[in-house]
């Protein structure tokens, strides 16, 4: 399996696991990746919020960890990366406002490169403008951003633990679904995992 330079975009008060579990994973299994955030250098950190489904009409919300950005958005080249990871969480509400965040969504894009979104992440999907035509999934409450976007919606199983992968676009609901999500970004990489 050849290594691949994976590019994740977060910001403050991302997801915790979301950031952190592909983070690590794809670490795992011998791809580099790069954290990165507009604003913020390597060494330093976002905050993250742990979400969770308690039986609420929404997900409730907790402190996590800081999370360590390993390079600076405004030096990184996103012709220098093979992928892009989207976690969700709050970020991608505002890092959709950032000119230089949705041109580089649009860099993975147009090149056909692959993309893996979850939960609010397509968020930077739908500004990006990059979805038309696509099928995706995301966090329910983003559904309205997928239709108005002219993306196919792909619904959210009973566990939000289903992924949709479309071309080089993998999308998710939530944490929950990250084995599924992972797996078919994967797959989308061209990497291979053998028991």
């Amino acid at each position: 399996m050849a290594a691949k330079k994976i590019l994740m975009l977060v910001g403050d008060f991302v997801e915790d696991y979301e950031a952190m579990v592909p983070f690590q994973m794809l670490l795992m299994v011998g791809h580099h990746v790069d954290a990165v955030c507009p604003g913020k250098k390597a060494g330093e950190s976002v905050a993250t919020a742990v979400h969770d489904f308690e039986g609420h009409q929404t997900y409730s919300e907790k402190p996590g960890h800081n999370f360590g950005i390993t390079a600076a958005f405004e030096e990184i080249r996103a012709e220098d990366y093979d992928a892009l990871v989207l976690p969700g969480g709050r970020a991608p509400e505002y890092l959709r406002l950032n000119p230089d965040v949705i041109q580089c969504v649009r860099h993975f894009a147009e090149a056909g490169k692959p993309i893996a979104a979850i939960c609010h992440g397509p968020q930077l999907l739908t500004a990006a403008d990059v979805i038309k035509g696509k099928t995706c999934t995301a966090y329910p409450a983003v559904k309205p951003d997928i239709d108005a976007a002219g993306a196919s919606w792909c619904p959210v199983n009973a566990t939000a633990s289903n992924a949709c992968a479309d071309g080089n676009i993998v999308t998710a609901p939530a944490w929950p679904a990250h084995p599924e999500w992972m797996r078919e970004f994967l797959k989308v990489l061209g990497s291979t995992i053998e028991p």
